[in-house]
């Protein structure tokens, strides 16, 4: 709905309390809603918090307000009030305007930027082994919120920050080192990053086997798993790499540059990007300087071991360690300084942590300990928890056993798609190369929209054949909307220099679909402000469920007068454009044609 008639019908409610009722009611309190469908309507004022001015029931206020509205705003043709709920009707010369004045311009649904700079960062993967299902979701969330913040006027910077040292990426090199012969990705016939996995698991196997060949000798399983042979090598190699030995760093470059060969292609056929990488082999160290300042500043504590904390009690966390007793960095050291390091790089007003709700705790430690350093920007940092992602069981079978390869379920559902595709009869007149893009497109439609289309913070069951159903609350649904609307317009051989021949009225059908048309803006807006593409995904669904009633309810293409097939048709180009640029933000590709 387009903002000017929402801000006058709250600045012209204000003045009907003042005039009627020779009161001031703040504009903030003076609530607009779409008016629900049973009754007749486009939009709905709430009259309750009038009452108090009016001293009489919400009825009689409703109506007194809605007679006053109806003489001082010219789109409005008459109203009806339910209980508390003044409900407007708009003159149809309204929406038709909307459409012909407002819609078709070019920069509809553009926002101007607003001179505001945030970070994204998301992925974070760790260079020991591929991406999963979780990954999936940290990933398309983070890209989606990325890219609807762009959209609503910001300028965005997309962040990853690699898990690329520490223990288990030496777990990974020490089992290739004695047990690889030398294998390469191309010799396996494997990305980098799953053969790299490979051996992480193979080090995991081996490091078992000796734990228990130590219990056999009578050691416990505490001494055992501290004294077998690989973890001890595995640590050693560690001090090697702290130290900067030149045959462990080769081999960790060589290794770690597998994985991110891996990695670009998962990411691209995931369809998201970075616009900067941190790693932490260069961050590990930061934050030393951090501790040191917080110690001058009273902010932290050592103990008697030499080790550093801060007391967060009163915050309601615990004590938490920030710098153990022989001078080394703990998780949280490390993240102090990228913080910091992040802000000085670019100075943005926000950043916003894409990470599962497992570190729910960690995030609260590392905020409240910023903010007590006194850092201003610490109040723009914000965590973007997300739930799990669960499969119902059997549907996916993964390479590791434990969690659920990404590359592997990219692939299912791609075949997934082009089953169902198949079966539907949907794919007449296409290329085999055709085929492949439109089975990849469906693929990763349904992937990405089933992911997104849930709330983030929720923990949520995907169900891969569910996800590719055609008639469902699906990405396939409303691609094939998409195809079919441009279907219609090369039909009709549209261009936007189609006339705009006037039309009279509107049926009930048009002026919803034109009504949600109008919402984008609005949508959009609330989708980044709380960092939700649920809220996006669930629009667009909408928009696509009312364009197929306007579809098969009205003629278009044979409309007996023609400045109504002119109106439909740039009615229907401008629902392609809202479709596709909510589907775009979404990171999800429409095909021109199913």
């Amino acid at each position: 709905m387009a903002n000017s008639i929402q801000q006058r019908l709250i600045e012209q409610t204000a003045h009907a309390v003042s005039a009627l009722y020779q009161a001031e009611i703040p504009t903030t309190q003076i609530t607009l809603q779409e008016t629900r469908k049973e009754f007749e309507g486009q939009i709905t004022i709430v009259t309750f918090p009038v009452t108090r001015f009016s001293k009489k029931s919400p009825e009689q206020t409703g109506a007194e307000i809605g007679e006053y509205l109806k003489a001082n705003i010219a789109e409005i043709v008459d109203f009806n009030v339910i209980k508390g709920f003044l409900n407007i009707s708009l003159a149809d010369s309204y929406w038709i305007d909307l459409v012909q004045r407002v819609m078709l311009a070019d920069d509809y649904g553009k926002m101007p930027r607003n001179g505001k700079r945030l970070m994204v960062e998301y992925s974070s993967p760790n260079t020991n082994k591929p991406l999963h299902l979780g990954h999936i979701r940290n990933n398309l969330l983070g890209y989606s919120v990325a890219e609807i913040l762009k959209a609503d006027g910001y300028d965005v910077i997309k962040a990853n920050l690699v898990n690329d040292r520490g223990i288990h990426i030496c777990k990974s090199m020490l089992a290739w080192q004695q047990f690889g012969a030398g294998e390469t990705p191309e010799q396996a016939g494997l990305k980098g990053d799953h053969l790299v996995g490979k051996y992480y698991v193979i080090f995991d196997k081996e490091y078992k086997k000796e734990i228990e060949a130590l219990k056999e000798q009578g050691q416990t399983e505490e001494e055992a798993k501290k004294n077998a042979p690989l973890i001890k090598a595995a640590q050693a190699m560690l001090q090697q790499w702290e130290a900067g030995d030149d045959a462990v760093i080769s081999l960790w470059k060589t290794m770690n540059g597998w994985v991110y060969e891996g990695f670009e292609k998962t990411y691209n056929q995931l369809g998201v990007d970075f616009d900067k990488y941190y790693y932490e082999s260069n961050t590990y160290l930061l934050g030393k300087d951090i501790i040191q300042e917080g110690l001058e500043k009273g902010v932290f504590f050592k103990k008697e071991d030499n080790s550093v904390w801060i007391d967060l009690t009163a915050e309601g966390l615990d004590e938490k360690l920030v710098l153990r007793g022989d001078g080394t960095s703990v998780y949280i050291t490390q993240d102090l300084g990228t913080a910091q390091l992040k802000y000085d790089e670019f100075q943005m007003n926000e950043s916003i942590y894409v990470v599962g709700n497992e570190q729910d705790y960690h995030f609260k430690v590392l905020f409240a300990i910023l903010k007590k350093l006194g850092k201003p920007w610490a109040n723009g940092l914000f965590h973007l928890s997300y739930g799990m992602v669960d499969l119902p069981s059997g549907k996916m079978k993964s390479r590791e056993g434990t969690v659920v390869d990404a590359d592997d379920l990219m692939a299912e559902m791609v075949e997934t798609a082009k089953l169902r595709t198949e079966e539907l009869g949907k794919t007449e007149g296409f290329t085999e190369e055709e085929k492949a893009v439109l089975y990849n497109t469906i693929g990763m439609g349904a992937l990405k929209y089933f992911l997104l289309k849930v709330d983030p913070k929720k923990r949520l069951l995907f169900d891969p054949n569910e996800s590719v159903d055609f008639q469902g609350h699906t990405g396939p649904f409303i691609q094939y909307t998409y195809a079919r609307i441009k279907s219609v317009l090369r039909k009709a051989e549209y261009t936007e220099s189609l006339p705009l021949s006037s039309v009279d009225n509107l049926s009930v059908y048009e002026r919803d679909l034109i009504q949600s048309l109008g919402n984008f803006a609005t949508v959009l807006s609330a989708a980044a402000s709380e960092f939700s593409p649920a809220q996006l995904a669930n629009y667009v669904y909408d928009v696509a469920k009312l364009y197929n009633k306007f579809y098969h309810e009205e003629t278009i293409l044979k409309a007996e007068v023609e400045s109504v097939k002119h109106f439909r048709l740039h009615l229907s180009a401008v629902a392609a454009r809202i479709i596709a640029e909510s589907m775009r933000l979404l990171g999800i590709q429409v095909p021109e044609r199913m």
